[in-house]
């Protein structure tokens, strides 16, 4: 296992750790009180390091253009990036996140983006699903208004590499998973395009606790004619729902699954325990670890 950090040697450190002029003591005697502090030592020395990685962090002044309620305690925020095009080129593939900075709030909070690629580039937008959370700076954020400026890190993280699924004529089935604001990258994947109508069987496990809280129900109809299916699946059903309840994960695991393992790919995005388990039930099925795509 490799380290990231190692302590300075002995030789090169200004804090000796024995007086070379005093023999060191045998090990079964030597006091615990010099290694407590050896200990304080190293963590201030890793936390000032963190410090100055965080301080050369570039950040982006941007003005929202949109704050308006996507769902029960989800926020649709759309953020304008035309005066910056090095952010807008720099995000490439689905699934990127950035940091993203509110005034007076205690620290930054990292925001999956929403929208595809392509929209920075021809809007100059970015677009955000976050959930207000009570005391975070996501709270913070959805309860800005429109001309508010926040700040934005630079674009991070590899995305969903669907060239590991590609070309759709050898992977013709495509299960995506997601829950709550999971599905934020999960839409960035589908609006981008990933050649789901070249493909016999893309679906959509899409999990919320109930349909008020369900997002982007506006954008099943666009989603399904590019060729995925949407399977709404709600965890405290109100009465009347006809379709799957439970978890998502008990969904799958409910559904007549018929498809050729070597040909079959997957993408996850949303709750750890739901990732695990459906991983799992993938497995059994015998597909392949690294045709599963995940995004947390």
């Amino acid at each position: 296992m490799a380290l990231l950090f190692s302590p300075p040697s002995a030789a090169s450190s200004t804090h000796a750790f024995f007086s070379p002029l005093v023999p060191p003591m045998p090990f079964s005697r030597l006091s615990p009180i010099p290694t407590r502090l050896h200990l304080r030592r190293r963590l201030s020395y890793f936390a000032v390091a963190a410090s100055v990685r965080q301080d050369t962090t570039v950040w982006t002044p941007a003005p929202l253009s949109e704050v308006e309620p996507a769902a029960t305690s989800l926020f649709h925020i759309s953020i304008d990036i035309s005066d910056s095009s090095d952010l807008a080129t720099s995000h490439t593939r689905p699934g990127q996140y950035l940091q993203l900075r509110v005034p007076n709030a205690p620290k930054p909070s990292f925001l999956a983006i929403a929208s595809p690629p392509s929209l920075a580039i021809s809007t100059g937008q970015f677009e955000f699903l976050v959930k207000s959370v009570e005391g975070t700076t996501a709270e913070a954020l959805c309860a800005l208004k429109k001309g508010d400026v926040v700040e934005l890190s630079p674009v991070m993280g590899k995305g969903f590499d669907i060239a590991r699924v590609d070309p759709p004529e050898e992977y013709p089935t495509i299960y995506i998973f997601a829950t709550g604001s999971g599905i934020s990258p999960v839409r960035s994947l589908i609006e981008s395009g990933f050649g789901a109508h070249k493909r016999s069987d893309v679906r959509l496990y899409y999990g919320a606790r109930n349909l008020p809280r369900m997002a982007y129900q506006d954008r099943f109809k666009q989603w399904e004619s590019s060729g995925v299916k949407i399977v709404p699946v709600l965890s405290q059903a109100e009465d009347g729902w006809t379709g799957e309840t439970g978890y998502v994960q008990a969904a799958f695991s409910r559904g007549k699954r018929e498809f050729a393992p070597g040909s079959t790919g997957a993408v996850l995005c949303g709750q750890k325990q739901m990732a695990e388990e459906i991983t799992s039930i993938l497995v059994a099925d015998g597909i392949s670890t690294d045709k599963i795509l995940m995004n947390f």
